[in-house]
């Protein structure tokens, strides 16, 4: 896999797993900011307000460094540390995946927990849509409108995104690339000057 490419889910989707009468249910968002997952968690408690426990993990950004578990109550490492494994050992990021867990009365143990919360987990992707995308990197030019066709070319031979564009004295364009293709589009346009 190309270092500026990285696996998402495209929808949010939902998966389910029964142990014991205890039920888990799981969801999957596409996020990309911690302010994002705060807002969806504090939704989902709202809503299973009268469930045992809320458990979370996510990864973010397309280096995966931004991750987090949470057990919410149940014994630790027992219900983030699975979620965030099936997020790991299928290789996605700006994921978030929420199990909510109803109780049934009859305790699972440390392993049946952990094997619980990573079926659900394991459900919620295998019903989500992975996509691979690429890492893009926003490069801003700036230009005499007279350069206007020369710039034009180059955009249209790289195809970047054109994020915007101001045609005044001084002209200034926004585009967003595929990282491994950033420098050079940076180079072509510098030799434009």
């Amino acid at each position: 896999m190309a270092t500026d490419e990285f696996k998402t889910i495209a929808n949010t989707s939902e998966g389910y797993y029964t142990e014991k009468r205890s039920k888990f249910l799981a969801f999957a968002h596409h996020v990309e900011t911690v302010d994002e997952i705060k807002e969806i968690l504090a939704g989902y408690r709202k809503k299973y307000y009268d469930a045992r426990h809320v458990c979370y993990a996510y990864m973010l950004g397309a280096s995966r460094e931004v991750f987090r578990a949470n057990d919410d109550g149940e014994p630790s490492s027992t219900a983030g540390k699975p979620i965030l494994g099936q997020i790991n050992s299928n290789e996605l990021t700006d994921i978030l995946i929420i199990v909510v867990r109803y109780y049934g009365g009859v305790n699972l143990g440390t392993s049946g927990l952990i094997v619980a919360y990573r079926e659900a987990a394991a459900d919620a992707i295998a019903h989500a849509t992975i996509e691979t995308r690429q890492v893009e990197e926003v490069i801003t030019y700036t230009f005499a409108y007279p350069q206007m066709n020369d710039v034009m070319r180059v955009v249209k031979e790289m195809n970047p995104r054109v994020l915007s564009q101001t045609y005044d004295n001084t002209c200034e364009i926004r585009l967003s690339i595929r990282q491994s293709e950033a420098e050079q589009l940076r180079q072509r346009l510098s030799k434009l000057l």
